[in-house]
């Protein structure tokens, strides 16, 4: 093809192939500037929708990592005032046994037993009360206290369909003292439980020696009821600890995948940037070469 004054191929080519290479430039310029190979929806619908969902998963998942954490506060608070309340040799239940134990002693001092008895169940029922977290107690009950509670333990979506898991406490498992004496301490029986009993008028007859026995079997009862409602807590506590950790390592898996979607490999895009900056160079040369020759045909008009 002749030298034509209008129509430059040369030049139409480097600048064809200068705007490919521009192109290319900025997009690895963006990908090094966001560290992301698809940063919005134009440059791969497909993964920024599942990357964008999954991010919106894993914020849900930090909330449950939250509600965990002060679950697991609320039952180690219930479960520290219910081991305490089972006490030992000095205190608790296991304490107030022993009193009744001591009382069935022919002659001795009931009045001063009784002193230690009233101190530990006025300490028990402290303990209950004192047993409260964010406005919540298990032990100490009143006419408003729900009758469950349910601890956010997990979230998962199958297509666009949310399912959030929970643990169910009963709150009558855990409860020493209710607004209707239904509690593990405060229930009677004859018009006696463990918070209510006394021992300063019972004397030694066979009769009050009866009675003795029927306090320190219904103290028994009251130390095994607290120390299942205990184990029971504990059961709970270990399950909201697997739960804390499960969400966690699956929180960095869901981040794991979102990096492998749309994050940019950093050693290729480096690797690509200064090719193309190469490339730039070398079409803007090319792109003047193919202006020049323009220039030659001005010597065909040109006088000897």
């Amino acid at each position: 093809m002749g030298s034509s004054l209008l129509t430059n191929s040369s030049a139409m080519t480097a600048l064809q192939t200068l705007r490919n290479v521009s192109s290319q430039l900025a997009t690895t310029q963006n990908r090094i500037s966001t560290g992301q190979r698809v940063s919005t929806a134009s440059d791969n619908a497909a993964y920024w929708s599942i990357a964008t969902s999954m991010r919106s998963d894993n914020a849900a998942l930090s909330a449950v990592s939250d509600s965990l954490g002060l679950s697991a506060a609320t039952v180690d608070t219930e479960y520290t005032a219910l081991t305490s309340v089972i006490g030992d040799k000095d205190s608790g239940l296991t304490k107030l046994q022993a009193l009744l134990v001591e009382a069935k002693t022919a002659g001795i001092d009931r009045t001063k037993i009784q002193a230690d008895i009233t101190q530990i169940q006025q300490d028990m029922k402290l303990k209950a009360n004192s047993a409260t977290f964010n406005g919540i107690n298990w032990l100490s009950t009143t006419a408003t206290t729900p009758a469950t509670f349910n601890l956010v333990s997990s979230y998962s979506r199958v297509g666009g369909t949310p399912t959030i898991g929970s643990i169910t406490v009963t709150t009558a498992n855990f409860s020493l003292y209710t607004s209707t004496t239904s509690g593990i301490l405060d229930t009677q029986t004859a018009g006696v439980s463990v918070d209510n009993m006394s021992i300063a008028a019972l004397t030694d007859s066979t009769a009050d020696q009866t009675t003795l026995d029927g306090y320190i079997a219904q103290v028994t009862t009251a130390i095994n009821s607290v120390a299942s409602a205990a184990a029971n807590l504990g059961a709970v506590k270990n399950r909201i600890a697997t739960n804390t950790e499960f969400v966690k390592t699956l929180m960095d898996s869901v981040d794991r995948g979102v990096g492998q979607l749309v994050d940019a490999d950093m050693n290729a895009e480096s690797t690509r940037l200064q090719a193309l900056q190469t490339q730039q160079q070398l079409g803007v040369q090319a792109l003047s070469i193919a202006n020049q020759n323009s220039q030659s045909i001005l010597s065909l008009f040109r006088g000897g």
